[in-house]
């Protein structure tokens, strides 16, 4: 036993014996690996499908979808591989997926990507608002649709030419006047969707809800307040996180009161 241990340990300690084993190993370590992805290229896996033409932002449903199996050197890396990415998700508002094609990355999208066109959902008797906003009012572009915001008032009670100075005069206001805004789109300088292209680095310049025509009023009358300088700031509240967010409501009654008092309602 000795001996052959021995011979073991003089055969490797020869440099030529252990580069040709290395290389050796080295050949079937590639073999193995060779083979193996060879077996899994064409080994068969289980690929969605569309069973109907699913025309442009349609949700797509689970009987919309059948599978078949193909081999992987047959798919590009575009292709959905998994079923649950494409349930309950919506076709793009530029594609018709075709009876029997696969489903790519471009062509399903999430609500939130599609055109506000198609995604504007509110209750019957509320109207919508647009509301300008920028880059840094919308928090460095983190306000997305499906969240919630409150909408503060910014005025100043400026003075004006010939007008003696008052105890008020120039003082600025501020506070919340509506809670509980759920934002339905966000929009960039064109009316396009801010988050429809990820590809695409949009600049938000709008931001749509909708609110009761009373609210309505009342956001527009605040909007045209030149002579108090005034600005609606939007700002996000984690009230989309909550099971059931609260309803959307008026703040300040005091701040209300002062927006219909310095207004004139008009009739139409």
């Amino acid at each position: 036993m000795g001996n052959i241990t021995q011979a073991i340990g003089r055969l490797f300690s020869n440099k030529n014996t252990v580069t040709i084993v290395g290389v050796v190993l080295a050949f079937v370590v590639l073999y193995i690996g060779y083979n193996m992805r060879i077996q899994s290229e064409l080994s068969p896996i289980t690929v969605p499908y569309a069973k109907v033409q699913i025309n442009p932002g349609t949700q797509i449903t689970s009987d919309m979808i059948g599978t078949r199996q193909v081999t992987e050197s047959m798919l590009s890396e575009k292709v959905i591989r998994n079923q649950l990415d494409i349930v309950d998700k919506y076709s793009a508002a530029d594609t018709v997926i075709p009876e029997g094609s696969f489903f790519f990355n471009r062509t399903v999208v999430s609500k939130e990507q599609l055109p506000a066109n198609i995604i504007l959902e509110y209750p019957k008797g509320y109207v919508l608002y647009n509301m300008s906003v920028t880059t840094a009012t919308t928090y460095g572009n983190s306000i997305y649709p499906g969240n919630y915001i409150d909408i503060y008032l910014k005025a100043v009670n400026k003075l004006a030419e010939g007008e003696t100075m008052t105890a008020d005069a120039d003082k600025i206001m501020l506070g919340k006047l509506m809670a509980n805004v759920e934002v339905l789109a966000v929009k960039d300088s064109n009316g396009k969707p801010v988050f429809a292209n990820l590809d695409e680095q949009r600049v938000p310049s709008m931001i749509v809800f909708a609110v009761p025509e009373e609210y309505y009023i009342l956001l527009k009358k605040a909007e045209y307040l030149r002579t108090y300088d005034s600005t609606l700031i939007p700002v996000p509240t984690n009230e989309g996180l909550k099971d059931t967010p609260g309803d959307l409501e008026i703040s300040s009654e005091q701040l209300k009161d002062w927006i219909n008092k310095v207004t004139v309602w008009s009739e139409t």
